[in-house]
């Protein structure tokens, strides 16, 4: 999910009245919500792991274990700092480390219950598994949830301006409202996924997503991979609940091909975007004695991203005869 959502979801459960246990109790459920992020500055590690965007750190072991002492441990050593400063803290609260420690795990369990919600899921068991896992509940930014959030959050900092009872519950009743809206969104990905196995199609996967919208979220792109060809189609529980409304003619991967077999262990950027890649695909153009092997991702085959989400290779193709 976007980290504005991430944000907006720490900022809520601060609200509910978590922020009062502890100094520092929004700042740390706020950054514990985000804290997982900090992947995207260590794409130069050559521990695959942690250079995995969605990896180590949105994992079970690192996300949700090991870093939320760190954040902890770090508001509490700035607190202190500013202790010694003489700085007035306006809340008159006191410093409560194991709070502080609560609130940076609960903040950072939200972050993997988020990013699990969309197509470009997340490596929970890393680094035991580099297996992927997603749900598709929500498309990445999704405007329901900012629109709940920020309500929610708005309407507790209004009553406690003005000193009125149950400051926390709008703020309680927007999280409960993100939550009734994931389950309801992962009930109908549980339907496009079980769509092209029912009716003329009979598919049967081996991989298949189905993207929300971000708007219209009862409505899906649903991509699926069988015996190497990938297959799209649209899914809309108003014009079926069971069956898909339309969809395209498989297509080959061409991952079996003898070039893109070659170009996939190529390079090691080339091996880092296939582990991420989850329905790979490869376009292959000759010239001469080399081939450009592109591989793509149906997940993001659209025109506006799919130069965003490409990993061109060249390899050696064997010189046509003469």
């Amino acid at each position: 999910m976007d980290n504005l959502t991430h944000s907006l979801v720490g900022w809520a459960l601060a609200e509910t009245g978590l922020k009062r246990r502890t100094r520092k109790g929004l700042a740390a459920c706020v950054l514990a919500a985000n804290m997982p992020d900090i992947d995207v500055f260590f794409g130069w590690s050559p521990w695959a792991p942690l250079a995995m965007h969605r990896g180590f750190t949105h994992g079970l072991v690192g996300g949700v274990l090991l870093m939320p002492p760190v954040l902890a441990l770090l508001l509490w050593l700035f607190d202190r700092w500013q202790v010694r400063r003489g700085t007035v803290f306006p809340s008159g609260l006191a410093m409560h480390f194991g709070w502080l420690l609560t609130l940076c795990y609960l903040g950072a369990l939200t972050h993997p219950l988020l990013d699990m919600q969309n197509v470009y899921a997340i490596q929970l068991l890393s680094p035991m598994s580099a297996r992927w896992f997603h749900s598709d509940g929500l498309f990445i930014i999704s405007p329901w949830l900012l629109a709940m959030l920020g309500a929610g959050i708005c309407a507790s900092r209004r009553r406690a301006k003005r000193g009125r009872r149950g400051v926390g519950r709008p703020a309680g009743l927007a999280l409960a409202g993100v939550v009734g809206f994931i389950a309801l969104n992962i009930g109908l990905s549980a339907l496009a996924w079980r769509a092209p196995s029912v009716g003329e199609l009979h598919a049967a996967p081996d991989r298949i997503f189905a993207s929300p919208e971000p708007l219209a979220f009862w409505r899906r792109d649903v991509i699926w991979r069988q015996d190497g060809r990938i297959a799209f189609g649209r899914y809309d529980p108003l014009r079926g609940v069971f069956t898909l409304v339309e969809h395209s003619a498989p297509v080959a991967d061409n991952m079996a091909d003898p070039l893109a077999v070659k170009a996939a262990s190529a390079t090691p950027e080339a091996v880092k975007f296939l582990a991420w890649s989850q329905l790979p695909m490869a376009r292959i153009e000759r010239h001469g004695c080399t081939a450009t092997v592109t591989f793509t991702d149906a997940r993001y085959s659209g025109t506006f991203v799919r130069r965003n989400f490409n990993f061109p290779v060249e390899v050696p193709a064997g010189c046509p005869a003469r």
